[in-house]
């Protein structure tokens, strides 16, 4: 029985601990006690109270609006489809009045450049001794060479020998055009544009050939010749300053009509029933000395 009784005692020494053979428990957590205003742990509760979440307060919305009609969302939509189409329009407005504007200044400076082209005088230079008075007008031949030299006229020579005819009217009377037009009897000169009598007939001798005009033969004659003045007289109401060649009148620029070669060229001012009737259209051309 003894030996019995150690054999037990040694089997149980040597059987393991029925703790070790076990998983540690692992400790619960546990909330932190709350304090006492005196700062002992609070014996009421030692679990953590968690706070009630607080809830912001819903952000009120847009108040609602009144409600409308069918009828009254109709008129709504009208009005403002109708606000558009007026303001489209008065943008139109705006830019075809800028356009007008435009167009009547660009209008307005082309016709003043035209008409006042070459006011200051015969073919847009200032000339010495130039007439702006009534007719009838003199030779006016005491400058005709600056003149000439002013309107870049070749010298008088034999190279060209042209003739025409040159008539005026003022007010239905036929003005003169005197001897020695272009011809300083003072100083011994002549020029390639000039006259011999007071028949109206123009000299054309040049030491060069070339085309001649109108506006070169009163800047000659030193008469102030504009597209509106002839000398005093200048287009106003009814009286227009008009050219006729050959009987037609010029539709054109009145300085740049040629003297071409036995051309009658007729100058006329005044009223549509002042105009010479008819036109005049021929000269006699054969009684020219050679």
């Amino acid at each position: 029985m003894a030996k019995k009784r150690r054999r037990l005692q040694n089997r149980s020494r040597n059987r393991p601990a029925a703790s070790s053979t076990r998983t540690a428990e692992r400790p619960r957590p546990t909330a932190p006690q709350e304090s006492a205003p005196d700062g002992r742990p609070d014996p009421k509760g030692s679990e953590l109270k968690a706070e009630p979440r607080r809830q912001r307060p819903a952000s009120p919305g847009p108040a609602p609006g009144p409600q409308r009609s069918r009828a009254e969302k109709k008129e709504l939509a009208r009005a403002e489809r109708e606000a558009a189409r007026r303001r489209i329009a008065r943008a139109q407005r705006r830019r075809q009045l800028a356009w007008i504007a435009g167009i009547t200044v660009v209008v307005a400076a082309g016709v003043f450049v035209f008409t006042n082209r070459n006011d200051q005088g015969t073919s847009g230079v200032t000339l010495p001794g130039e007439l702006t008075t009534e007719a009838p007008w003199d030779a006016n031949a005491a400058k005709s060479a600056a003149r000439a030299t002013a309107l870049g006229l070749p010298a008088e020579g034999t190279t060209m020998h042209e003739h025409a005819d040159v008539e005026i009217f003022v007010h239905a009377s036929k003005e003169p055009v005197p001897t020695d037009i272009g011809i300083d009897a003072s100083k011994g000169t002549i020029q390639s544009i000039h006259t011999h009598d007071d028949t109206g007939l123009v000299h054309l001798e040049s030491s060069q050939s070339r085309e001649f005009t109108l506006g070169e033969f009163f800047g000659v004659w030193g008469v102030r010749f504009t597209p509106s003045c002839l000398g005093a007289y200048c287009n106003e109401r009814n009286n227009r300053l008009q050219v006729f060649v050959d009987g037609e009148e010029v539709n054109g620029s009145l300085q740049d009509v040629q003297l071409d070669d036995q051309t009658v060229i007729v100058v006329t001012y005044g009223t549509p029933t002042e105009l010479p009737d008819p036109i005049p259209s021929s000269f006699d051309f054969s009684s020219i000395n050679p």
